[in-house]
């Protein structure tokens, strides 16, 4: 299982610990899984922190 993965499952269950109503609940869950999945993408190093703070002439290159 891969690191995202195991990020995204660890973000889902802190939301699931946090369920106490409807709505906003599925928005806490959605949320940590994405943190978590992100998380887990840096660990493995398939994303660096430099790609989200390329200007656009960095990108055309």
């Amino acid at each position: 299982m891969s690191m995202a993965a195991i990020g995204m499952i660890a973000g889902m269950a802190l939301g699931f610990a946090g369920y106490f109503g409807g709505f906003g609940a599925f928005l806490l869950v959605a949320a940590l899984g994405a943190v978590g999945f992100v998380a887990g993408r840096f660990l493995e190093g398939d994303w660096e922190v430099g790609d989200f703070f390329r200007t656009r002439g960095d990108r055309r290159r």
